[in-house]
Formats: C-alpha cells, structure tokens, sequence
C-alpha cells in the first residue's frame, strides 16, 4: 500500500465535515457517496476536486460499481469512512418512547449497504460514525448485526476486523460544542486505536473548553438580520431565560432562582428553549429543529449559518447550498471537522506508524475573555396564564407521548 496516497471512499457523506477533518490530516477523498441534493451541490461549490458517485443513492450501486467509479480494486482503499442516518438510533426516540424502531426502521437499511461495502472493498481501515444510542447496552442491534458481519467477512477473506467502538465528547479536543457520538473503528489486521487523552476540559492537565464566544464572539452585535429573529408560540419567552439555560428555569424547581412555574420538569426535550452560554461550549446543534428548539443564541436569536458552521469547526469560507433550513440540516448532520482531523492523525499516527501533527488546526483560536452574561426579562403577561403547580415527568417512556402511541400498560405505570 502506498501511504502517500492515503485514499478516502466516503458513504452519506453530507456536507462533508468528516472529510474535511480527514483532509486536514492529509487524507485525499477519492469518491462520495450522497444523495441529498443540497449536499451534493455544496460539496461540488467547496470540494470540485472531490469526485461524486452516480447515482448518489447508495441502495442503487453495487459495491463493484462504487469501487470502479472510485478508481479502486479490493484491498486498495486505505480508507472508509461515513455516518449511516442516525435517527433510528437516536436516544431522543428512547425520550418519547422509551425505544425506537432502530433495525426495523427503513433507514437502518444504510447499515447493509456500509457492510457490503466493506466485503467487496476490504479497506485498510473503516470509520462509521453514529449517535451514542448505536452502542446503548441492550439496544445496540445495530453494533451487533455489524460484528456479525465482519466476522462473516473475515472468515471469507482472511481479514481480522474487530468493531472498536469510540466514544467521544467532540469538546474534549478543543471543538466548541459540547457533541457526544460513537465512532466505530476496525482496521483489517486487527490493529486497535487508543484515543488521546482529552486536550480540553476541567482536567487539570487539559487545556479549558473552547467556548461559543471564541468560536463566534466576533460576529456578536446589537442587531441582526430578520431572519434570525424566533418565531412561534415561545419566542417571547426566550428573553428571560438566563445564558445557558433552557425551559427547565421556568419550572417549579427554580421558584427560588427567579423562575416561574411554567412547565413540568423534564416534560420537553433539554432543547427547547436552550440557549448559549458566551463562557460555556455550545450545546450540541440540531440538523431539524422546531421553532423553539435551541440551542439560541445569548441574544435570544437563532444562529446564522455562519455561526452554526463555526462551531462544527467547519472551514470558515465554506458555502452550504440550499435554504436556510437545508443548510442547517446539512451542519447539523455533520461530524465536527476536527474530530474528523483528530481521527484521522491518529489512525495515521498509531495505525500506519506516521510522524504526525498533534494540534488540530481547525479549531478556533482562543478570544480574550467574554463580557458579562445577558440580562434576562421579565415573563411577559401573555405566559403568566402557563402558571401552574406542573407535575414532573414520570420517566422515560412513561410521558404523554408513550400514552398515545399505545405504548403497553404505560397508562397503568403512570397512574402507579
């Protein structure tokens, strides 16, 4: 194998965030696979260089047919890497249900197509990248139907992939946005990977976390664009939520703290109504939010594009095609460019015996430190009416949704 041509197939590739981060380590992508209109257009107005599969729907090519558009024969690739659609895996699915479909669902089917890649091509290395609920102990079909079938293609080949399983907080290492997902790692001698130790966080040989104010407290001003103002029922709410807080200091628990009692604790997703904190890392950005689904920013606004690819640590004159909401799909579903950059050093530094950089640069550079926090409103009149003695919620699976699912005995377990 030639190492200086440490080539990259890429499956569901989206906007490209985990290439751009395998880029940057000094991978070259050879071919991706993408069906997303808006992404494909945004990966030629970025990457041109970076040839596109025809068709982009996976489901619609052999994996003979990928590997000869990719210019590739068995064994040749260094490198496959993607992220399956990771909604059959979501923990909020567990939030509303108590489960999701997870293998039943349509989209798990993307799983197969990796897998019989993976058979055909016999890569040198294979990164698939997913949410934490792909390796939820009891829920993990997925992480098991993949060990199934790399046993099945080792037995066949010779090859000896044994599924690691990473798991990382994408502000451990410097990106600002507090991002928790599995990465699954297998090389095709067998070799492991062990992760660094965190560069960032409150360990006291760790670098503090890069925040939302260093990613984009230079693009901070008094006003803005009317697209970036909320809008829906809650808007108006937003401005007495203090800086990184979320609906959860309108419930009864945070009388004391200058709350009202307006929701029950823990009845809505941790997003809604979240907004940044200037001192703290973003929280963990939505690809399909709601009109009150956060993070916001501390201005109590939505987050432009721009500010949304910064904190994914996206390159800063990257173009994202499509509307407002296609784009933000697009960041959204991405995998932080410098985790990708991270990964990427590290499997040529441990895997293929590489001198390598230990720094990422795609993260941002440290800003002097923030001004104070935003001051906070008063409840407008208009929601004093949502004042109530609100109940908590009962756990997970047992809350209004499960109820009209039909979810078994769960109305007997919320009445016990």
């Amino acid at each position: 194998m030639r190492r200086n041509c440490l080539t990259v197939l890429s499956l569901f590739t989206g906007a490209g965030g985990l290439d751009l981060g395998l880029e940057a380590a000094g991978f070259e992508t050879s071919l991706c696979v993408e069906i997303d209109a808006d992404s494909r257009r945004t990966l030629e107005l970025n990457r041109p260089r970076w040839r596109q599969s025809e068709p982009g729907d996976v489901h619609s090519l052999t994996p003979s047919e990928v590997l000869k558009q990719a210019g590739l024969k068995p064994r040749q690739l260094v490198l496959l890497a993607g992220g399956p659609p990771c909604q059959p895996f979501s923990q909020s699915g567990y939030w509303s249900k108590g489960d999701t479909d997870r293998l039943k669902d349509p989209r798990a089917k993307t799983l197969d197509a990796y897998l019989n890649l993976v058979g055909t091509a016999l890569p040198e290395v294979l990164l698939l990248e997913n949410v934490k609920g792909f390796a939820f102990e009891g829920k993990d079909e997925g992480l098991k139907l993949l060990r199934k079938q790399l046993s099945k293609i080792n037995a066949e080949h010779s090859t000896a992939y044994s599924a690691q399983v990473l798991t990382i907080n994408a502000a451990d290492y410097g990106v600002p946005q507090q991002r928790e997902r599995v990465f699954i790692l297998a090389s095709r001698d067998g070799r492991k990977l062990e992760l660094p130790e965190p560069t960032h966080g409150p360990k006291p040989a760790a670098e503090p976390y890069l925040t939302a104010w260093d990613a984009i407290g230079d693009l901070d001003t008094d006003t803005w664009p009317e697209e970036l103002n909320p809008a829906g029922q809650w808007a108006g709410l937003l401005p007495s939520i203090p800086e990184g807080a979320n609906y959860l200091w309108h419930t009864p628990r945070n009388e004391e703290n200058g709350g009202e009692p307006l929701f029950g604790w823990r009845t809505r997703f941790w997003s809604f109504l979240l907004k940044l904190a200037k001192s703290q890392p973003s929280w963990t950005l939505q690809a399909a939010p709601g009109p009150a689904t956060g993070p916001f920013h501390w201005r109590s606004r939505l987050l432009s594009i721009k500010e949304m690819a910064r904190l994914q640590t996206f390159p800063e004159k990257y173009i994202f095609s499509g509307s407002r909401r296609a784009a933000q799909r697009q960041i959204g579903n991405a995998v932080p460019s410098a985790i990708g950059e991270l990964l990427g050093l590290e499997i040529r530094r441990q895997l293929f015996g590489h001198k390598v950089r230990r720094r990422l640069k795609l993260i941002p550079i440290r800003r002097d430190g923030p001004p104070g926090p935003e001051s906070i409103s008063a409840v407008p009149l208009n929601y004093q009416r949502f004042r109530a003695d609100h109940r908590d919620h009962p756990g997970s699976g047992l809350g209004p949704s499960a109820i009209l699912r039909g979810r078994p005995n769960a109305i007997e377990e919320l009445a016990s």
